[in-house]
């Protein structure tokens, strides 16, 4: 057993939302939701450029992101609202940290969506604290960068109510929604919350 078999499968805690593994069994809840957001989440969705559909099979797409998680190359997460289910907490989103880097770099990025029903009511920022205070405390990463487009003005709210610090335009950054287009990075490092994300975020909020 390596030492990143012994970090995942890990869930993380926090005042209102859990960040857990995605499973098999959760093919289906999972699925609903993403046909129900759509036309929310398409024109800001990673594509192929050789055009192949993303994900072909969703068992596939858990048992890839797991092995790549034991690996300590990710951190794929369901954003789940126990408040809404006694028994069930249901998925309201998705956040993962890809393209972990350790060595000198110990470096990590964030991405997510979360279901247009409960944008704006804090989730995305919440969860997002969360991941990254994992990242920083847990995990012993320096640096968490999250790219966005430019014209996504919900997620760049999510970055500037976190803080996070603008590094500037990257040219063609990722294939998106049929295209290479532009993005936005934004970072922090681990130095520069030394209180903690989560508690800088609920700091600021009523």
């Amino acid at each position: 057993m390596s030492e990143f078999d012994r970090q995942w499968p890990v869930s993380v805690q926090g005042p209102r939302l859990v960040l857990r593994p995605l499973r098999r069994r959760d093919k289906a809840e999972w699925m609903h939701l993403r046909r129900a957001n759509d036309q929310w989440l398409a024109p800001w969705d990673a594509t192929l450029p050789e055009g192949a559909g993303y994900p072909a099979d969703f068992g596939q797409m858990v048992s890839t992101q797991n092995r790549a998680a034991r690996l300590g190359q990710c951190l794929p997460w369901a954003i789940t609202l126990p408040a809404l289910h006694a028994r069930h907490a249901p998925i309201v989103g998705q956040l993962t940290v890809s393209s972990i880097v350790w060595g000198a770099a110990r470096s990590g990025s964030i991405g997510y969506w979360v279901d247009a029903g409960h944008a704006g009511t804090g989730i995305a920022p919440e969860a997002v604290a969360m991941a990254a205070d994992h990242c920083f405390k847990a995990l012993g990463l320096h640096r968490i960068e999250i790219n966005i487009r430019p014209e996504n003005g919900a997620s760049l709210r999510v970055v500037e109510k976190l803080g996070f610090r603008d590094e500037g335009v990257r040219k063609d950054f990722l294939h998106i929604n049929g295209a290479w287009a532009d993005h936005r990075s934004f970072a922090l490092t681990a130095e520069e919350v030394p209180e903690g994300m989560l508690n800088r975020w609920l700091a600021r909020t009523p």
